[in-house]
């Protein structure tokens, strides 16, 4: 639901919580939790209320956001979460001018109808993010909206962040990534022509332009990877790099070798998601040591593999 596009809302309540939700990592999903019982609870639908575009964005048109997923992956992981509503809130300048009263009142209390609000442990919103707790729940004391503080979700005695997950996928621990995110973490894109190397070494490759311009790009190195093309999945090896051993590049490429597949992949939207850290981006004396190294690289990765179609 786009509010953007859509009629407002008038002939529904809900319970609600607000938030930008990068990742819809086990953090969000354990809030999302929390609304669903409480929406049960009151017998009402239970919303998700996020932002089409990261908000520092808008405020700061140079911003350059680390994002764990673009707005339609977004989408797709809340759609997972058994969520009644998704609503899109346009962000703007002007909401950004609204002070956190402002905000319940104008925008959750006379536009959406928010019946009861559950708020993040560490969230916070409104002009200057200023407020906290306390005064939103006085504030839904005089709007007439329930002001409730979801619990928090601790990992193996650690807060559960994006910013978290985002550092760990930059050091290449993609399995300790995917568990906090709760599905594997995926890069999307079109699939483009590359310097066509690969194929001369026995291993050619899918260069692949990602889609979204600030979603977050691994660790360099060599991945295990599952490859989504054409509604069919394929095992497959992910480089990062910027190939120092043949052709050192000044910009990052990522290509994937597609194992058992044979055909023209140009122009074709391919989507990859990273199973397994298989070793860091390193330059070889000679191109047959880099040859030895990707068969064994390889190998480990149908390792890794085993048992995950």
């Amino acid at each position: 639901m786009d509010l953007a596009v859509e009629k407002r809302i008038t002939d529904l309540s809900f319970v609600a919580t607000v938030g930008f939700f990068d990742g819809v990592h086990i953090g969000h999903r354990h809030l999302i939790d929390q609304v669903k019982r409480e929406a049960e609870r009151h017998r009402l639908p239970s919303a998700v209320i996020t932002f089409p575009v990261h908000p520092r964005k808008v405020l700061q048109k140079d911003y350059q956001p680390a994002l764990l997923c673009g707005f339609d992956e977004k989408i797709e992981q809340l759609a997972t979460t058994g969520i009644d509503y998704c609503i899109s809130l346009p962000f703007t300048v002007e909401l950004s001018q609204l002070s956190a009263k402002e905000f319940m009142q104008k925008i959750l209390k006379e536009q959406l109808h928010v019946d009861t609000l559950l708020v993040g442990y560490d969230h916070r919103f409104g002009h200057d993010r200023e407020d906290s707790y306390p005064q939103y729940s006085q504030y839904g004391k005089e709007l007439d909206i329930k002001v409730i503080l979801a619990t928090e979700l601790q990992f193996e005695g650690d807060d559960v962040s994006s910013s978290q997950i985002r550092r760990l996928l930059k050091a290449g621990k993609i399995k300790e990534a995917n568990e906090l995110l709760s599905y594997n973490y995926r890069l999307s894109g079109k699939i483009v022509e590359g310097y066509q190397v690969g194929r001369t070494i026995g291993f050619p490759t899918a260069n692949m332009r990602v889609w979204e311009r600030f979603k977050v790009v691994p660790e360099l190195g060599v991945y295990a990877v599952m490859v989504h093309l054409r509604d069919l999945i394929y095992a497959g090896m992910l480089y990062i790099g910027r190939r120092p051993t043949l052709h050192s590049d000044s910009e990052v490429s990522v290509e994937v070798n597609i194992f058992d597949f044979h055909g023209d992949l140009y122009n074709q939207s391919m989507s990859v998601e990273f199973i397994d850290f298989i070793r860091s981006d390193r330059k070889f004396d000679t191109k047959e040591e880099l040859v030895a190294q990707i068969h064994q690289d390889k190998e480990t990765v149908k390792q890794r593999l085993k048992n995950k179609k």
